[in-house]
């Protein structure tokens, strides 16, 4: 009697945990969406012009967001997953939505930074250069 009472208290934790994981990530992404907005506009009514440095730098932080909010949803279903319903179908959903984020997460990236995620960013490589040219 007192398991099963241990097991539904446990679940309701559980279960709280991964909306309130869902719930930060939801109010992050519209944050930072806020944010990069007024940012952009304040910035472009300031100096009286919308320029393309602005435009790309509202993107980047939009795209970053996601990124973020993103990752985040993925820990909530797999703590939702993991801890309430181990079962071989959610395990298989919990792949596909893991495949679906990964491919955005990697088309954000794509998007923002004009490289793969696997491929080192054009200052990491500067910097590579000139260390490997001050070793003696």
């Amino acid at each position: 009697m007192q398991y099963a009472s241990a097991e539904a208290i446990y679940q309701r934790w559980v279960w709280f945990g991964a909306n309130a994981i869902e719930a930060i990530a939801v109010t992050l992404i519209i944050s930072y969406i806020l944010i990069a907005t007024l940012t952009w506009l304040i910035r472009a009514l300031l100096q009286r012009r919308f320029t393309l440095e602005h435009y790309r730098t509202f993107r980047a932080v939009l795209g970053r967001s996601m990124l973020l909010g993103l990752e985040i949803l993925v820990a909530a279903d797999v703590v939702r997953t993991v801890a309430l319903e181990p079962t071989l179908q959610n395990f298989e959903a919990l792949g596909v939505l893991v495949m679906v984020r990964t491919f955005l997460s990697w088309s954000i990236v794509l998007e923002i930074e004009s490289r793969w995620p696997w491929q080192r960013r054009s200052d990491d490589q500067k910097r590579m250069n000139a260390v490997e040219g001050a070793e003696p």
